[in-house]
This record gives C-alpha cells, structure tokens and sequence, in this order.
C-alpha cells in the first residue's frame, strides 16, 4: 500500500511522455500524492502556503522575473532608449551615478527593483547604450562590457551601503546581533545614524568613479584617432 504513495510519479512520468501541459500534469500530480497520501485537500494547501510563505523572497523574484521578460518583449528597452535620447548631455558615466543616487534613496527604505536581473540590464543597459548613440556613435562592445560591470558594481555598491539605513531590515539585525555576541548592545537607530555617513561617501565615491572611468572610455572608444583605426 506504501506504493500507492508514488502514484503522483507515474503521473508526473505518463504526463510529460505524452507531451501534455507541464504545468496540469504537475498539479494533477500533487493532488493525487496528498489525497492517496492521507494529506486531503486542505493539507496540501496548507503545505504551498507554508511553503509560498518560507520562500517569498525566491517567489517574489520569480515573479519579476516573468514581469521583466514580458516588459522587454513588448518594448521596454527600446523605450528607456529612446527616453534617454531626448536628454542633452547623456552619457553612460551619467546614467550610472543617477541610478546610483536613486538607488540609494530607495535603498534606506529596503525597497527593492530586482537588482541586475530586473531593473538594471532591461532599464539601465539600454539607457546607457541610448546616451552613446544619441550623440551618433554606434556603441563599442568593449565599452558595453565595461558599462555592464560599473552598472553592476554601483548597484551593489549602493544596495549594500544604503540597506542597512533601514531601522528593522535584515542588513541593520545582522549587523547588531554580530556585535551583540561579541558584547556590544546597541540600538538600530543608533547603528543608522553611524551608518549614514558611510552610505553617502561609498555612493559618492563610486559616483564619482565611474563617471571618471566612463570619460575615459568614451575617449578611447570614440575618439577621432579611433575612428581613423577602424576605417584605415
């Protein structure tokens, strides 16, 4: 009787050898293993809440990530690019440090735009891209290279060093249980205002940074002596 238990399996295994939707097959599955399992109905949909609950965070990134590649497919990047264009004065190096500071700001209230993956390749990227050729140079793949990674960096850079400003978020407990084990009590309001000071130089810093590296990009990529090279 114990094998009855693996009568989902056999589903799961028929299912798929016939071609049919992945998605019934594995819900017909499930259903099946409670109900000849003794779980019933209202087990099992205790047990995806339980389980929907523990892993949000997992959840709420998948669905962002469905989101993301939607928007892209209907236009998203050629949109941000086109926004981008209409600016005077644009320049990866630009886009970059104003992302940072925004990032930031909704950094210190932990909200969160999906990271690298969600916001800063479909909306960032594109952006960036946009402010090179708005001035009519078509975009070196070098130089992208090098736009992916001080976007990535000033979102991590940001994120990290912002988060913690928020009183209660998982940055701010680490951090005080840490010091807490090793004797040192103190109070998250007390930790924020220490750590307001460290956020604004690091965003600054890594502003600054990049906006000096992507200057020097941009002359080595897209200067006259380089377009004699490539067209010689």
């Amino acid at each position: 009787m114990e094998l009855i238990k693996l009568l989902g399996i056999l589903i799961v295994i028929i299912g798929f050898a016939l071609k049919k939707d992945s998605i019934l097959i594995i819900l017909c599955a499930a259903i099946v293993t409670a109900l000849v399992g003794g779980l019933g109905i209202t087990g099992l949909l205790n047990t995806l809440g339980t389980s929907f609950v523990a892993n949000r965070a997992m959840a709420i990134f998948i669905l962002i990530m469905f989101v993301t590649g939607t928007l892209e497919r209907n236009g998203l990047k050629d949109a941000a690019a086109s926004l981008i264009e209409k600016i005077k004065g644009a320049s990866p190096g630009k886009v970059i440090g104003a992302y940072g500071i925004m990032r930031g700001i909704f950094g210190a209230f932990n909200v969160s735009f999906g990271g690298v993956a969600g916001f800063v390749r479909p909306i960032i990227m594109p952006m960036a891209a946009g402010s090179i050729e708005a001035k009519g140079e078509k975009v070196n793949e070098d130089h992208l290279d090098e736009i992916k990674g001080m976007a990535s960096g000033m979102e991590n850079i940001a994120w990290f060093f912002c988060q913690v400003l928020f009183v209660g978020g998982a940055g701010g407990l680490l951090v005080q249980s840490t010091l807490a084990s090793l004797g040192y009590h103190v109070e998250l309001i007390d930790l924020v205002k220490v750590e307001i000071p460290v956020a604004i130089v690091a965003v600054s810093v890594a502003i600054v940074y990049y906006y000096l590296k992507d200057k020097k990009l941009c002359k080595k990529y897209y200067s006259k002596d380089r377009k004699e090279e490539e067209t010689a």
